[in-house]
């Protein structure tokens, strides 16, 4: 038994932090702090919804072996919410749109939405944090203090990563800033509020959004509304999202003269690593400017 002890400590010195993620964003904001030594996975896959999402058995057991769990919260991950919400996970998750506090499960209706709203960042708030810098960082900043609290980790390079990444997207804001300039004049349109925190942050002009509600196509009349919008607008520019059905878009944007571009608010195809959150940034500027008239470009 002693011989088996002496070959199992260094195994268990060895071990790992594991660390789960619900969306790909979280996952980069995790990646830009953390450690090498630290593994990092994500819940939902390249090309599924956050809002309604199914998770697998597996992904149970990933959860379960994880030292801690990062989501934006239940206001975004609804399939999320009453597990994580609940007391066998409660206390290693760290929801980044309140801080560390997680809502508890009496506090989650059966819609997943919460009914206690005394947070951080308020009640009603577009969910999507991560496509603001302001927020990311202050996300960043949590994910930092969650991890500097485990055990076996380095907490001198916890906080060189976090100066560095705060000092990147700092600069990173500056450039985007700049090339997003030629935007002044175009009226954008989204598909969904995903792109609301980016275009204010930015400063870009966001005259319209196809539907409140990704999972459902819109009524009629908002439909009319935003028709009427897209006639009266200056070189409309719709951005579309790859995680949703285009075909009733395409239907009641047909014959008017509006210009295409996608982006992904889950940055499916970015590379996951310590860069990877301002390559996002960045990738979301470029989306954007292919909505400028060729002749501008």
């Amino acid at each position: 038994m002693l011989g088996l002890a002496a070959l199992l400590s260094p195994l268990s010195a060895l071990a790992g932090t594991n660390v789960v993620t619900s969306i790909k964003p979280v996952e980069l904001l995790v990646k830009a702090v953390a450690t090498d030594d630290i593994e990092v996975t994500s819940l939902v896959p390249a090309g599924s919804s956050p809002h309604n999402y199914t998770m697998r058995p597996s992904q149970r057991q990933a959860l379960e072996k994880s030292d801690v769990i990062f989501w934006v919260g239940p206001e975004m991950e609804t399939f999320l919410s009453r597990l994580l919400g609940g007391d066998e996970f409660r206390e290693r998750t760290v929801s980044l749109m309140h801080g560390d506090e997680v809502p508890k499960t009496n506090d989650i209706d059966e819609h997943g939405h919460e009914n206690d709203h005394g947070h951080d960042h308020g009640a009603g708030e577009d969910p999507h944090i991560w496509l603001d810098p302001v927020l990311a960082l202050e996300m960043a900043t949590d994910i930092h203090q969650a991890l500097s609290q485990l055990k076996n980790v380095d907490t001198q390079a916890l906080d060189a990563n976090l100066a560095r990444f705060k000092k990147t997207l700092l600069e990173a804001e500056e450039d985007i800033q700049h090339r997003l300039e030629p935007l002044a004049n175009i009226s954008l349109f989204a598909y969904h509020d995903a792109f609301t925190r980016y275009a204010g942050h930015f400063n870009l002009t966001l005259d319209g959004i196809l539907t409140l509600n990704p999972e459902l196509s819109p009524g009629a009349r908002h439909i009319a509304e935003v028709q009427d919008k897209l006639r009266k607008a200056n070189q409309p520019c719709l951005l579309t999202e790859p995680q949703f059905n285009r075909q009733w878009w395409r239907s009641i944007t047909e014959g008017l003269d509006i210009t295409f571009s996608t982006w992904d608010p889950l940055a499916t195809d970015i590379e996951s690593d310590q860069d990877g959150y301002v390559n996002f940034l960045q990738g979301i500027a470029d989306n954007a400017l292919a909505c400028l008239p060729e002749k501008a470009q």
